[in-house]
């Protein structure tokens, strides 16, 4: 396997990881599916060396990883 496509593979499965979340009907799922498809997706980004690409991954993380906060202190 070339590393070009094991990149392209990570980047896919990341892809596959924030459909499946999309489609879950459950907050914390949801947000636990798009921090894995976005950190995957953040992966192909930096192999890519996409300056638009790398910030926009980051953020979409961080504001899954906020969903989850909100999610976690909702319960309290």
């Amino acid at each position: 396997m070339t590393t070009a496509l094991i990149f392209k593979a990570i980047g896919a499965l990341g892809l596959v990881f924030i459909t499946i979340g999309v489609l879950t009907k459950k907050r914390l799922k949801e947000d636990v599916l798009f921090i894995i498809g976005g950190l995957l997706l953040e992966v192909y980004a930096i192999y890519l060396k996409d300056v638009i690409y790398i910030p926009l991954q980051l953020i979409f993380v961080a504001a899954a990883a906020y969903g989850i906060y909100q999610v976690k202190r909702a319960k309290k």
